[in-house]
């Protein structure tokens, strides 16, 4: 049973570490929120994101690409705008959000993006070739808090240096069109692969 564990962490993790999006995503938050509310929603994101990878196996993979868009779509324009709602006043820090709204908040970010994707196509293969569908599960929910982790004390560290350096007006502009970069090659990406 540990050695599939690993064996999954290992798998998950290689597959989703080079290139993700989510890498940028969870950064992102990490900018705005403190890192353990972050932390608490992307964990429950991923928990229920890997329990559809490994409840429906290489189904997953067989989703119709434009509902994969669309639902990936949906969440970055959300996030973008939210991000563009928000005055060009610089606030104390991150100790001013809600905790359960920062949770919310990183939850649907993670939740609603890149469904069918590496990571779970990689956890849905092994739970497919395995008969031990827990021990899966939780090793490709760490191997995605562990993604989550790094992501999120990288961007606390960068957050720090762009407060120090950039304008109100140039983050929210740069973040709004970070999001709708990476949702649009999110959606690209989602079309091309499913060809």
């Amino acid at each position: 049973m540990l050695a599939l564990f690993f064996a999954t962490y290992g798998a998950v993790f290689v597959a989703e570490i080079v290139g993700d999006k989510l890498l940028y995503t969870t950064g992102i938050l990490a900018t705005r929120y403190r890192s353990l509310p972050i932390m608490f929603g992307i964990s429950l994101a991923f928990m229920a994101k890997m329990a559809v990878a490994v409840a429906i196996g290489q189904a997953i993979a067989r989703l119709p690409p434009l509902l994969v868009a669309a639902v990936t779509t949906t969440s970055f324009l959300g996030v973008a705008y939210t991000l563009w709602r928000k005055p060009d006043v610089r606030a104390d820090g991150r100790e001013t959000h809600d905790a359960s709204k920062a949770a919310l908040v990183s939850f649907a970010a993670i939740f609603f993006s890149e469904w069918g994707d590496v990571g779970q196509v990689t956890a849905a293969t092994m739970a497919a070739r395995f008969p031990s569908p827990f021990v899966v599960w939780l090793g490709a929910v760490s191997a995605m808090v562990t993604k989550g982790i790094l992501a999120a004390f990288l961007g606390a560290g960068v957050r720090q240096w762009i407060r120090e350096r950039l304008s109100p007006r140039v983050v929210r502009y740069g973040g709004v069109t970070l999001l709708l970069v990476l949702g649009l090659l999110s959606v690209l990406e989602t079309l091309m692969m499913r060809r």
